[in-house]
């Protein structure tokens, strides 16, 4: 079973801020000092899917190195308005050294962005966690049973190039890098329920038993990453679950869909049976510790209410006994389908949440340029421990 003393956490915490932090090759970075401490009585945690992917592997990296991305600026500006202590950012290129979501934090988050009433303030973050994923990723399989093999429908999860719409988590406080679970290999069918894509038109499983056996639950990834702040720990469980379309009759995104979100709800729950399957990337099993603070975030591509997406999973996360849902805006504007509740930040009822939002600018306001980065908005919230 997988748990952490309250002690080993607060010597940790004391270790860290003596000594500085050590960070996992490949997957995290560290950035410069902020220029003040990070105050400890609130805590504003927020999660934003900026779209930040292109068309093959390096084009991100290239335009982030050049410091005049358009798209960037804006979220940067976005970033440098709301001033998030944690932020997890979905669809952002993971590469083996970072270097996306170092340049992103270097050359736009840390530079102050110009608006028509003068400079906003940068926002450093010193800690940087880049998530592998599953897209891009060749699974030598063909998913989507259309006689050919190499697309990107047939990566572990959709992407045409590896580390395609990955995720990052920037944090002012300490990341206890030793401790981050990933979850990126968990295999689909031993998550307990798991519904198992049908062809109504044979009444046949849409994946035959030797792909089925191999599938991987995530998309993208389910990561933990604990935030060290002063002696207390809240762990980021952050996931970016494939959306529930562009399918067929077998919805097989669409049950995808649902059961990478009921991940979580037993993740978060005391499941007798979890240290025979809930095992971690580095083999650690059993769910997050039943005391624990956190905050599930992300693109769910999940709307409690619209939408065509299996909605059961969703609105068990929501009413969990663990989870508080206190931000219930929409959160993104997807054109012609209209508005949806799909980005999220639930905090762990032991958190106080004293304010929350998302940003979204009226037409006439000067902002309003600024959301034209992403079809989705900034959601946040502000904690007190």
């Amino acid at each position: 079973m997988y748990r952490k003393t309250a002690m080993i956490r607060m010597t940790l915490a004391l270790a860290l801020a003596l000594v500085g932090v050590s960070f996992l090759a490949a997957t995290a970075t560290a950035q410069t000092s902020p220029t003040e401490s990070p105050a400890v009585n609130t805590l504003r945690i927020a999660t934003f899917n900026v779209s930040l992917y292109g068309k093959r592997q390096g084009q991100i990296r290239e335009r982030l190195s050049r410091r005049d991305d358009l798209q960037a600026e804006r979220v940067a500006s976005i970033v440098q308005t709301i001033r998030p202590d944690v932020l997890l950012i979905n669809e952002l290129d993971h590469e083996p050294d970072a270097a996306p979501a170092r340049l992103l934090a270097e050359n736009y988050f840390a530079v102050a962005q110009n608006t028509a009433d003068g400079k906003l303030s940068p926002v450093v973050f010193p800690y940087v966690y880049s998530a592998p994923s599953n897209t891009g990723i060749d699974s030598t399989l063909d998913l989507n049973n259309d006689g050919q093999l190499g697309s990107g429908n047939d990566a572990w999860g959709f992407g045409n190039y590896p580390g395609q719409y990955a995720m990052t988590v920037y944090s002012r406080f300490p990341i206890d890098t030793a401790s981050i679970r990933s979850f990126q290999k968990l295999r689909w069918k031993d998550l307990p329920g798991a519904i198992r894509p049908v062809d109504p038109n044979t009444g046949q499983s849409y994946y035959d038993d030797a792909t089925w056996s191999k599938l991987r639950l995530s998309s993208k990834n389910h990561i933990d990453v604990p935030i060290l702040v002063g002696d207390t720990v809240i762990h980021v469980l952050a996931s970016h679950p494939t959306p529930p379309v562009f399918d067929g009759p077998e919805d097989r995104n669409g049950a995808r869909n649902h059961d990478e979100i009921e991940f979580w709800n037993h993740y978060l729950s005391d499941d007798d049976t979890a240290d025979t399957w809930l095992i971690d990337d580095d083999g650690r099993a059993g769910p997050l510790d039943a005391d624990a603070s956190f905050v599930v975030m992300g693109d769910l591509n999940a709307d409690p209410i619209d939408g065509s997406g299996r909605r059961e999973a969703i609105i068990r996360l929501l009413n969990h006994p663990r989870t508080r849902d206190v931000q219930q805006n929409k959160t993104a504007d997807f054109g012609r389908n209209g508005l949806m509740r799909v980005d999220f930040v639930l905090p762990s009822k032991d958190l106080h949440v004293i304010d929350s939002g998302v940003f979204w600018p009226t037409g006439d306001a000067p902002q309003s340029t600024w959301i034209k980065a992403s079809d989705h908005r900034l959601v946040w919230i502000d904690v007190k421990r």
